[in-house]
């Protein structure tokens, strides 16, 4: 099972086109300036290419990281693929279940869970020990869940 560049590549814009939209002033962005203690200004200061560069970048390396989450032949692929070269055991796997749960629903599912269950963790517990409010912890956790849903979408649905 070979891995498709073109998907993780789509799925690590996807990361920006959900921040644009998700952080604008009209949706959550007022409120996470806010709750985040950033002004209009310290915004305006940063290096927007650095940021957009360096966001771009670590959306593509959990694009790549996606397909073992959301895609199940993966994980087969991992068990009985490697120095022996192509077991039998992973021959019939694929005969059996080739494209099964390969679709951009079931792709989503993963990428939510992922979100809910990784994101969520990782930056909730980072907002409490900086002294961060729950509203802070749920529109930047809420990002993660939305934007790991759609590349788990892209991720297994894209073929």
């Amino acid at each position: 099972m070979e891995m498709n560049f073109l998907a993780i590549l789509v799925a690590a814009v996807s990361a920006l086109v959900v921040g644009f939209i998700w952080y604008n002033p009209k949706v959550f962005g007022n409120a996470w300036m806010h709750a985040a203690g950033m002004t209009e200004e310290q915004i305006k200061g940063g290096n927007m290419a650095k940021i957009f560069g360096m966001a771009l970048l670590f959306a593509l390396m959990l694009a790549v990281t996606m397909p073992v989450l959301v895609i199940h032949q993966m994980g087969a692929m991992s068990l009985t693929k490697g120095d022996l070269g192509e077991l039998q055991s992973y021959t019939a796997f694929m005969a059996d279940y080739g494209d099964a749960f390969r679709t951009y629903k079931h792709g989503a599912f993963h990428g939510l869970l992922s979100g809910i269950f990784i994101a969520l963790p990782i930056l909730g517990t980072n907002a409490l020990f900086e002294r961060k409010g729950a509203k802070y912890i749920l529109i930047n956790s809420g990002y993660w869940i939305v934007t790991l849903t759609v590349m788990g979408a892209i991720i297994c649905g894209w073929r």
